[in-house]
């Protein structure tokens, strides 16, 4: 499998690999509660967003040892050099359950840049590199299902929603709802 090119850029958005000053540009969005509300871990601290970047350093593609590739997102207006640029979120995808053929997607960004398309715009490039570099054939999302900002972007990406588990994940003290949605490579030519 060939390294995928990086970083990826639309027309709005460059996601690239991180990088170890990033602990500081993630911890505003990260440390927030109504971020991590709905995620598997509590705020980040400082010191939990320097561990957090450590960690993604290195989930640097599917066909790397990781077998994951963590992206930063950066907007700005002018996309061809880094000045300027603002990080609004991270997205990554990851092998699933031993597969090459399959991988779960997950993203977060800032409520400040919401209702822009921003994470649309993401998704599917990163949907993209899914199905069309990697050739993979299925991506998944899996989230608590009081998200509805995440379960309105994985149907507005075309995702399908494949179950609603009850009751089905201790988190911070609950028990909590999931959502599963995905999408087949076959899903993308129909649509």
């Amino acid at each position: 499998m060939e390294p995928l090119e990086l970083p990826l850029t639309t027309d709005r958005l460059r996601m690239r690999t991180y990088r170890e000053d990033d602990a500081a540009a993630q911890l505003p969005i990260f440390s927030r509660e109504d971020v991590s509300r709905f995620l598997l871990e509590d705020p980040w601290t400082a010191e939990v967003a320097e561990t957090k970047v450590a960690e993604r350093l290195h989930r640097t593609g599917l066909e790397t040892e990781s077998r994951a590739l963590a992206l930063v997102i950066e907007t700005a207006d002018g996309l061809d050099s880094l000045e300027g640029s603002r990080v609004i979120g991270d997205i990554a995808i990851w092998l699933a359950d031993g597969s090459d053929e399959k991988a779960e997607i997950g993203w977060i960004l800032d409520p400040a840049v919401g209702g822009h398309g921003f994470a649309t715009e993401a998704a599917i490039a990163v949907l993209n590199v899914a199905f069309d570099h990697y050739g993979l054939h299925r991506v998944f999302a899996q989230m608590d299902s009081r998200n509805t900002a995440s379960a309105n972007l994985a149907q507005r990406i075309g995702m399908r929603q494949e179950a609603h588990l009850r009751k089905d994940w201790w988190s911070k003290g609950e028990w909590t709802d999931t959502l599963i949605f995905g999408m087949l490579a076959s899903d993308r030519q129909t649509a």
